[in-house]
């Protein structure tokens, strides 16, 4: 399997946030995607690896999910993207799920690839990895 490249913690610059790293990884899914004819026939199988810096705001998390960002909240978000309708590019796809997760406003940065399985037989996979930032962060 391809290990995704992590994310390193942003650059320090005097009072330093702390951060969270959290992350979905190998989250296999069918999606109606791709440019070819053969492409619109069906759903292909897409690897969806996700992975966010999220700021901490506050240290004492009270063992609450509603204090947090939940992966689930992302795995449910990606499902329905990826249920929606046909997507052309993976490249669309990437930037729909960072864009999921940028909704959140403590998320400071995003890593999204998106893997297409059955393409080639010499490949395990194809497909893109996006990076995205919060302006702000």
């Amino acid at each position: 399997m391809n290990e995704p490249t992590l994310l390193r913690p942003l650059p320090k610059t005097g009072t330093e946030p702390s951060y969270r790293r959290v992350f979905v990884r190998d989250l296999v899914l069918p999606c109606a995607i791709g440019v070819y004819a053969h492409e619109q026939d069906a759903p292909q199988r897409v690897r969806i690896n996700v992975e966010l810096m999220v700021r901490e705001e506050a240290r004492n998390l009270q063992d609450r999910i509603e204090n947090v960002v939940s992966y689930e909240h992302i795995v449910d978000g990606v499902r329905a993207i990826t249920g929606e309708s046909h997507i052309n590019l993976v490249e669309t796809l990437a930037e729909r799920i960072a864009g999921l997760c940028l909704a959140d406003e403590r998320v400071a940065r995003v890593r999204v690839g998106v893997e297409k399985l059955d393409i080639y037989q010499e490949a395990a996979s194809v497909g893109v990895e996006i990076e995205r930032v919060r302006g702000d962060a």
